[in-house]
């Protein structure tokens, strides 16, 4: 076996990759502190208890487990933020209004969550608590649609739904049959949907908003309203919003709107969120919820990023006014790389390059 092999659906970032998660990192979570979310640091591994709680099936599935050596108990590596964000939300915190956090960091999946996707995805994302309102996810899908323009998508297709339609409709069957059908729908199997099937079929614009109501039962018009006013009010240049009755969320721990971004040439949804007001309850505190999260590294494979800055390189010499001149370049934002002793210069990727002429440095 080649010990350089790493498993499948996971891999190295490497320079030319990283300099765009970097910038890209840097630029969204400027925008989320600009919009009064505090960045929170949750740890990678947690004791399952409390990393799974409230969350069902489907997030359990995805997470890696090991046994804790100091404790004996059964611990889990995040595959994802939100619960615990909610835990730090409910007990470190403690804060009885309204709190905005963000996040981003690495995540495990025990399995890829589609085609593009990594089993290591580098997770960012923010998130509301304490408004139960349609004005906290308004607030949260401009935030992510901006966050998506900044990190350079430049046509954006957003989908907009709501599990408490299916909620209501998968009321009276068993627990196994719900979930059975939930995912049926999410997955658009009309025969698998059964009774269910009429949901794969709304999807569309805002005609699909009055068909609904002609077709679902009438516990139905308060969510429909609800999406009819976000899209209302989250309109934007560059931006398509359609809605999708079939579109349930990502973990199936949703309880309202829900929503997923696309862009054309990715197969799989570039941006998730939603809102999720269940799950702080196993914390002791059922906060209402909403956020959003996206993949760092997807969004570098997609997104328009940034050309790489012009590189300069400069001789290895203790010339005093070489140094001073190699401060100053870097000072205003220019990436000088000096050459050191006995190595080609030409594999520094460099365009421009530091010389003397006439008794003086100069960029040439």
């Amino acid at each position: 076996m080649r010990r350089w092999l790493l498993p499948e659906h996971i891999e190295d970032v490497l320079p030319a990759e990283a300099r765009v998660i970097e910038r890209m990192r840097r630029t969204i979570l400027d925008l989320f502190e600009s919009h009064g979310y505090d960045l929170v640091a949750p740890p990678l591994l947690e004791y399952v208890e409390s990393l799974l709680s409230g969350t069902g099936s489907d997030l359990d599935l995805v997470t890696f487990k090991l046994v804790d050596q100091l404790s004996g108990r059964m611990m889990g590596v995040r595959a994802d933020h939100t619960p615990q964000v909610a835990r730090i939300d409910a007990h470190l915190i403690d804060r009885e209004g309204v709190t905005r956090l963000c996040y981003c960091g690495s995540v495990l999946h025990t399995v890829p969550a589609g085609m593009t996707k990594m089993r290591e995805p580098i997770q960012i994302g923010a998130e509301i608590y304490g408004h139960a309102g349609i004005e906290a996810d308004i607030e949260i899908v401009r935030l992510m649609i901006e966050a998506l323009q900044r990190a350079g998508v430049e046509r954006l297709h957003v989908d907009l739904g709501n599990p408490a339609i299916y909620r209501a409709m998968a009321a009276g069957f068993a627990p196994d049959r719900a979930e059975e059908l939930f995912h049926a729908v999410q997955q658009k199997d009309a025969v698998r949907a059964g009774p269910l099937a009429v949901l794969t079929t709304l999807n569309g614009g805002p005609e699909v908003l009055a068909r609904a109501r002609k077709e679902l039962p009438e516990e139905s018009r308060h969510a429909l309203q609800a999406l009819e006013t976000l899209a209302q009010k989250c309109a934007a240049p560059g931006v398509e919003l359609t809605f999708d009755l079939a579109e349930l969320g990502g973990f199936n721990y949703e309880s309202g709107i829900v929503f997923a971004a696309f862009t054309p040439g990715s197969p799989d949804a570039i941006a998730r969120g939603g809102r999720y007001d269940e799950v702080g309850k196993v914390f002791g505190r059922a906060r209402a919820a909403t956020g959003f999260t996206m993949d760092l590294r997807q969004l570098a494979r997609t997104a328009k990023a940034e050309g790489e800055k012009a590189r300069i390189v400069a001789p290895h010499s203790e010339d005093a006014t070489l140094q001073d001149l190699i401060r100053k370049l870097r000072s205003q934002g220019e990436v000088v790389v000096v050459a050191l002793p006995g190595h080609d210069a030409s594999e520094l990727g460099c365009t421009r390059k530091i010389e003397m002429k006439e008794g003086k440095w100069h960029v040439t």
